[in-house]
């Protein structure tokens, strides 16, 4: 026992030192990239597991008809990036293999579908590594319904809590096993400066930070206090505290719901409302995703790669929209509104309004390709 303990400590001791180390970076992180006047982009495409290459082929056919003369004058490159594939990760013993994250390192942003990530083991998930090489620290996700006065946007610290070590965890066998947390003073300024931008840029008045901070004194509770240092240069907007279980109850709750706006959450409780509230909005599969860095972004579909939904031969009919509403969202970060904002206008046009080619994810829906051969004569 006294060894799993001394091995324990010097575990702890190295997590500790590297984590010290990755919070003295941010404090000197560099500024976030302006592409208002970019000469050339590079948006990588990654297909991923399951589904992913079925909704990304989408995706991309998309983007090249509303980037096409961007495409035909070089200031925009489509580049496929292979290798993001389970099978590829386990041959090699690595979340992201070597020369797969060389090459996404070149792009400027990705357009990603979903990667599978295998129970137990050590491998990591594929999403986890690249949010921390890319340092993409905010995953920001819009969901609305119109009709129920529901517009929200959610700020996701990207890069911490469990996530950030939840694969370098303790076990000591057959008595018990630790995983750890971890929350910075600098990744929790940055993610909490970018909700409050957004919401004063946007006019949003109201902003929820979302903690457990009554049981997670230390991490949480640090969460919550630099949330509302960084509240104070933004007088005009009403921050308030939720803790996670009392939240994703008022998701559900059409009393008092439409009053949020922003909100501002830790990795984990982010992961799990932003679910939530996709599922309001119509499922996972209609909310896209943005993961933002200074350097990278990273764009996706917010639902995993259905692996039973391959198996049971159906792939060809998985619902598009998400990774679509992605790209509308990448469209807009590589400052060209008017394109993401045409892309809007066409999916409200065939989700909401026509519906003449509808997606059930079902043999009794449309496919993929048929949604977007719809989409695309409305573009």
């Amino acid at each position: 026992m006294e060894e799993y303990i001394k091995a324990a400590a010097e575990q702890f001791e190295k997590l500790l030192r590297e984590q010290l180390v990755r919070q003295e970076a941010m404090e000197h992180g560099a500024a976030a990239r302006d592409f208002a006047g970019a000469e050339h982009i590079v948006i990588g495409v990654v297909g991923g597991d399951g589904i992913g290459p079925i909704i990304v082929r989408e995706a991309r056919r998309v983007l090249e008809k509303l980037l096409s003369e961007e495409l035909a004058s070089g200031r925009v490159e489509l580049r496929e990036i292979e290798g993001l594939t389970l099978e590829n990760r386990l041959a090699c013993g690595k979340a992201v293999p070597e020369d797969v994250l060389a090459a996404i390192k070149g792009c400027d942003v990705l357009l990603k579908g979903p990667t599978t990530t295998p129970k137990g083991g050590t491998l990591e998930s594929a999403n986890v590594t690249l949010r921390r090489e890319l340092d993409l620290y905010a995953n920001v996700r819009p969901v609305t319904v119109p009709e129920e006065g529901i517009d929200w946007i959610f700020f996701r610290e990207n890069t911490e809590g469990e996530y950030a070590l939840g694969s370098r965890g303790i076990e000591v066998p057959g008595k018990l096993t630790m995983d750890f947390k971890v929350t910075t003073d600098a990744g929790t300024r940055r993610i909490a400066r970018a909700a409050f931008e957004y919401a004063r840029a946007n006019g949003k008045k109201n902003l929820a930070i979302v903690t457990k901070a009554n049981i997670m004194k230390k991490t949480d509770g640090m969460f919550t206090r630099i949330a509302h240092e960084v509240a104070a240069d933004y007088p005009e907007i009403e921050a308030e505290d939720w803790y996670i279980d009392i939240m994703t109850a008022n998701l559900v709750n059409s009393a008092v719901r439409s009053k949020f706006q922003v909100f501002l959450l830790p990795n984990l409780y982010g992961d799990i409302l932003t679910d939530e509230a996709a599922q309001i909005q119509g499922g996972v599969g209609t909310a896209g995703s943005a993961n933002l860095g200074a350097r990278y972004a990273m764009f996706e579909a917010i639902h995993g790669s259905a692996p039973r939904k391959i198996e049971a031969g159906e792939g060809a009919y998985a619902n598009p929209a998400s990774i679509l509403k992605a790209a509308a969202m990448l469209l807009r970060h590589i400052a060209m509104p008017e394109k993401a904002e045409q892309l809007e206008a066409a999916l409200r046009l065939c989700m909401e309004e026509e519906r003449r080619v509808v997606v059930t994810g079902h043999r009794d829906g449309a496919t993929a390709q048929a949604f977007t051969d719809y989409l695309l004569e409305k573009l």
